[in-house]
């Protein structure tokens, strides 16, 4: 288990510094400290994570290139002119849908905190009615995902931002009206920070991922569909193309 990969007290005790130390120079002048306990870590981790989703959750992409985020903070728009963020993170989009792009699984270490998640958060309005109406159809189904043993003990239960009405179109009294006021369809746990130090620390990120992927794969199935069947669809695929071509310049 030591072989795993995990982070260290010297990481926490340097996200520690950094909330106290938020500025440029602070960090460039530590930039060799911050690789060697933050980002190297985080490689790891996530390289492993490639091995073992291959075989226990193969939808998910795991590589540092596309799961890592910039230690830097956009703050164009922000009151806040904190240059860095001060925590580590790593998201594992579906391969089919890309990363931002449908439910996914994610991670961070912050100085107080870990937190281990996953699922929809920001659905754009025709995935949100697309997963609505899957939910509608299989709410059976998504209602033993939830109940499953590995999901409620490591993770409880769902969660996530709800609508204080009846989304238009559907039932008020349909059997599974709680789980159609979602706007988000989230899945996590937290523990203490010390808890990315620990020597099981792989283990339990791995466990915790394997429990959430079904729940994560119901989600997906509708936006999976639409994905498909727009790029049957010549025209919707040249718009979709062209999305993307806009988007990457």
């Amino acid at each position: 288990m030591s072989s795993l990969p995990a982070f260290s007290d010297r990481s926490l005790r340097f996200l520690r510094s950094l909330k106290r130390n938020n500025r440029r120079e602070w960090f460039h002048a530590r930039r060799l400290d911050y690789d060697t306990h933050l980002h190297a870590p985080l490689v790891a981790i996530i390289e492993q994570l490639a091995i073992d989703f291959a075989a226990r959750a193969p939808e998910f992409v795991a590589a540092p290139k596309i799961s890592m985020f910039r230690p830097w903070r956009d703050t164009r728009f922000s009151a806040d002119k904190s240059p860095l963020k001060t925590h580590v993170a790593a998201v594992f989009p579906h391969r089919a849908l890309g990363r931002m792009r449908g439910g996914g699984l994610y991670f961070e270490v912050a100085p107080q905190h870990v937190w281990i998640g996953g699922g929809l958060y920001e659905p754009d309005p025709a995935s949100l009615h697309a997963v609505r109406t899957h939910i509608a159809t299989h709410h059976r189904k998504l209602t033993r995902l939830l109940a499953a043993p590995p999901f409620r003990t490591h993770l409880g239960t769902m969660h996530g931002a709800q609508t204080s009405r009846m989304p238009r179109g559907f039932d008020a009294a349909h059997p599974a009206a709680a789980l159609l006021r979602h706007k988000q369809f989230l899945a996590s746990r937290e523990e203490p920070a010390e808890f990315a130090a620990r020597p099981d620390f792989y283990t339990a990120l791995l466990t915790t991922f394997v429990a959430m992927a079904p729940f994560v794969r119901f989600l997906n199935e509708p936006l999976i569909a639409a994905r498909r069947a727009a790029a049957a669809d010549p025209l919707v695929a040249d718009g979709e193309r062209g999305r993307f071509e806009r988007t990457a310049r």
